[in-house]
């Protein structure tokens, strides 16, 4: 079974980077699409991007498209989500989620009740 630990949040200034990284235990991360969430205070959680087992593929929604890059490196057993030009309202814990195959890649990225396999969230805070 695959657990999943997401790192690399923290205080950052509107305009500055933060990259998140997702590593994966229990078994390897290449079988895997794996996909990154937010979710900000009273808000529910909101679908980002996801990336094939392979990582030739990729998806993001519009409000990151341009500025988030998602990732991955299976010999390291991790995703990545690389942020640019963090806005205050990216501010949210964010998690990945993972579940094997490539079918929810293809058919159902957005979901996140098509993850099986969730981290404990990092926090983003983006603020002067």
């Amino acid at each position: 079974q695959l657990q999943l630990v997401e790192s690399g949040g923290g205080l950052v200034q509107p305009g500055g980077s933060l990259r998140l990284a997702c590593v994966g235990s229990g078994t390897t991360l290449e079988y895997h699409t794996i996909a990154w969430f937010r979710q900000a205070p009273g808000k529910e959680r909101e679908r980002l991007s996801c990336i094939s087992s392979s990582g030739g593929g990729t998806n993001y929604v519009d409000s990151v498209k341009g500025r988030f890059t998602i990732s991955r490196d299976n010999a390291k057993n991790t995703a990545y989500l690389q942020m640019n030009d963090l806005k205050p309202e990216d501010t949210a814990v964010y998690y990945c989620g993972g579940v094997e195959g490539d079918y929810t890649f293809h058919k159902e990225c957005y979901r996140s009740d098509a993850y099986r396999y969730w981290g404990q969230g990092t926090q983003v805070t983006v603020s002067s």
